[in-house]
């Protein structure tokens, strides 16, 4: 992924999870649908950015309503929302 790319999806995440509140949350494929018209091949990249966004404490990731650690291993469908506290 190129430091490009990975500062897009990093806008797109925090934007969305701002726009979207604090009792919502975004799906990773929505920032990548909002960086490129051809959106899932950056998938796993915008997972990866979600995780780094996570370790620095701008947003947390959920899984089935439980938070995630970000350094985990996990699995799925995950959620990003905006950090808490």
């Amino acid at each position: 992924m190129t430091e490009a790319t990975a500062d897009r999806l990093r806008a797109a995440i925090l934007t969305l999870a701002r726009a979207r509140g604090a009792d919502s949350s975004i799906c990773p494929s929505e920032a990548a649908r909002a960086v490129a018209d051809d959106w899932r091949p950056l998938l796993p990249q915008a997972r990866d950015v979600a995780r780094q966004l996570a370790r620095a404490g701008e947003v947390q990731l959920t899984q089935r309503g439980q938070v995630l650690d970000p350094d985990g291993d996990w699995r799925g469908p995950i959620r990003i929302r905006r950090a808490r506290g």
